[in-house]
């Protein structure tokens, strides 16, 4: 990546300045970028001319389009396309091979930069970024992001609230079938879903009943395959509780699989992980597996 300075970005606006200073300019810049390089624009065409420009919000109302940076070209033809004769020009037009440019202003907020990956990805596939209906997509995607990878920001082990035994200990298993799980493949960035069935035995500690799922929720909220997912529940519950034995059965659909690929859908994949007494003695893990499969009757993924 090649981090732009102040400097260099102030230069690049001096140059589209230099351009279009003929022009009565009324400048429009395309968000997100777009935007301060406009301003940019704006500024140096005073100094050059000690006449003030004007920012619009709409393209329809512009006499110049600006953006900071052309990648694949694909924002630029869509501007001409749909505002045929109005002059579209970019602070830096990077090459096949050439680094990604980081400007100042990516810097100014955590979502700054981001804001460029849904508005380039809705380009990327031939769509209109101006069209109405994709208005606050950027924004919705990215909030709805931050929900699905929220697992980052959590502790698992701290979600877990354990409860020390005293007096009478109990130590049979502990099952929640059907819990519901919703995760992002790491591969494709597609969604899969759909139930966790889980067991421990206790040892001197127990664990709210709540906070099995909110541990399922945790570890989901990530980018994932499906295999780890089920081993990184099941750790964290014989390493948090230190229990006689934990069970982890996963049953998931993968719509990376069932909308393109192979397209089978409604298939289902299975994957499980057992510690402790449940892996090792043989009546411990028929047990598990007799309250998956009590669990799965009646139940639609």
């Amino acid at each position: 990546m090649k981090k732009l300075t102040q400097a260099d970005v102030e230069e690049a606006a001096e140059r589209v300045a230099d351009l279009i200073s003929f022009l009565p300019p009324r400048l429009y810049g395309v968000p997100s970028g777009g935007v301060p390089a406009a301003y940019l624009v704006q500024k140096a065409l005073f100094i050059q001319n000690a006449s003030m420009s004007e920012i619009v919000d709409d393209p329809q109302d512009c006499t110049v389009i600006i953006d900071d940076v052309i990648d694949s070209g694909r924002t630029r033809d869509s501007f001409r396309a749909k505002f045929p004769g109005k002059p579209f020009h970019v602070l830096f037009e990077k090459k096949p091979g050439d680094d990604w440019l980081s400007f100042p202003w990516d810097e100014t907020s955590p979502l700054a930069s981001a804001w460029d990956i849904p508005i380039r990805l809705i380009e990327f596939v031939g769509e209109d970024i101006t069209r109405a209906g994709l208005k606050d997509t950027p924004n919705r995607f990215l909030k709805a992001w931050l929900h699905w990878t929220s697992g980052y920001k959590q502790d698992p082990e701290k979600i877990l609230t354990v409860f020390q035994q005293e007096g009478e200990v109990y130590d049979e298993m502990v099952f929640q079938g059907s819990i519901p799980v919703w995760s992002t493949c790491e591969h494709h960035l597609s969604p899969f879903f759909g139930l966790a069935h889980i067991a421990y035995i206790p040892g001197q500690k127990i664990v709210g009943l709540s906070k099995i799922a909110r541990l399922v929720e945790v570890f989901a909220c990530r980018l994932q395959i499906q295999e780890r997912l089920t081993a990184q529940i099941a750790d964290c519950m014989h390493k948090t509780l230190n229990p006689q034995g934990v069970g982890v059965v996963l049953q998931c659909r993968h719509s990376c699989m069932e909308s393109r690929g192979i397209e089978r859908m409604g298939t289902i994949t299975t994957t499980s992980a057992l510690r402790g007494a449940i892996k090792e003695e043989p009546d411990a893990r028929s047990e598990f597996l007799a309250f998956v499969r009590g669990s799965e009757q009646g139940k639609m993924i």
